[in-house]
């Protein structure tokens, strides 16, 4: 067990994360040959196998998953110790993965990047889009370092600071009707994001409509192609005030604020309670 390494256990996390040794050798920038010398040499040591290897893709062993907890953890702890270290030298430097969500980092990192990697030249940025649900559970395994999310997210692990909040705004075809209120929206063909989305539970819970809503619009994967299918007079849509500049300057539609009250949502960030 003495010869174990932790660079060998980067190794075994990435071809358990990737399924597939090409992809986690390049995902660890080392020849396919040398990162599977590297997982026989570890089996060699355990004396038992970490992988079922098969023509296209490999799975972890009943002991490979087990394993795989148990350099989770280790990981976590030189993780912690290399932020110590970076920390105690006065400077945010070094590696930081960095989580958005879909309806938030195409309007918001283009105004945040710039000025943070000029602020902190010595930051070594990774950014990862997907849904809350997908950064909350790479926030606890460790694979991020913080996520910027619709708030909240409420998990007893994480913590989670409000930035701001913004509006919603009503997106219509060109020359349409008034701004509607919220239960105007019941009525209406009301085109969202497809399920796993938080924006989509948002908007259904302004329209007063149930999750379960009968699908007779269109179930988006993004707010370019909602808006689009509103200039193309399919129906109706809300978007997020941060995104009104950037999806509506090519579509046939107008956008104003609702009558009434205005739904909104606050955008925060959220890190794991233990991280430094």
């Amino acid at each position: 067990m003495k010869n174990l390494t932790i660079r060998q256990f980067r190794y075994f996390e990435a071809i358990a994360e990737q399924r597939h040794f090409g992809r986690a050798a390049q995902v660890c920038a080392i020849s396919q040959p040398a990162l599977s010398a590297q997982i026989k040499e570890m089996e060699t040591t355990l004396g038992k196998p970490l992988f079922e290897r098969g023509p296209r893709q490999v799975r972890p062993t009943a002991f490979g998953v087990e394993f795989a907890g148990h350099v989770r953890a280790v990981l976590e702890q030189v993780e912690a110790l290399e932020n110590f270290a970076r920390e105690a030298q006065g400077d945010l430097a070094g590696q930081f993965r960095l989580g958005v969500i879909p309806t938030i980092a195409p309007y918001l990192l283009p105004r945040l990047i710039g000025p943070l990697t000029a602020a902190y030249p010595g930051i070594d940025l990774h950014v990862r889009e997907t849904l809350t649900s997908r950064l909350v559970q790479e926030l606890q395994d460790g694979r991020l370092d913080a996520a910027i999310v619709a708030l909240p997210v409420s998990v007893p692990s994480l913590t989670e600071v409000p930035v701001f909040s913004e509006r919603f705004v009503f997106v219509r075809p060109e020359a349409a009707a008034a701004a509607p209120g919220g239960r105007d929206l019941a009525d209406m063909r009301v085109l969202l994001l497809e399920e796993g989305h938080c924006f989509r539970d948002q908007a259904l819970a302004f329209c007063n409509r149930p999750a379960s809503v009968p699908r007779t619009g269109l179930d988006g994967s993004s707010l370019a192609t909602l808006v689009q299918m509103v200039g193309a007079g399919i129906g109706v849509t809300v978007i997020p005030q941060m995104a009104v500049r950037v999806e509506t300057r090519s579509a046939a539609v107008d956008w104003v604020p609702f009558a009434g009250p205005q739904p909104k949502r606050t955008v925060g960030m959220i890190w794991r309670k233990a991280s430094p």
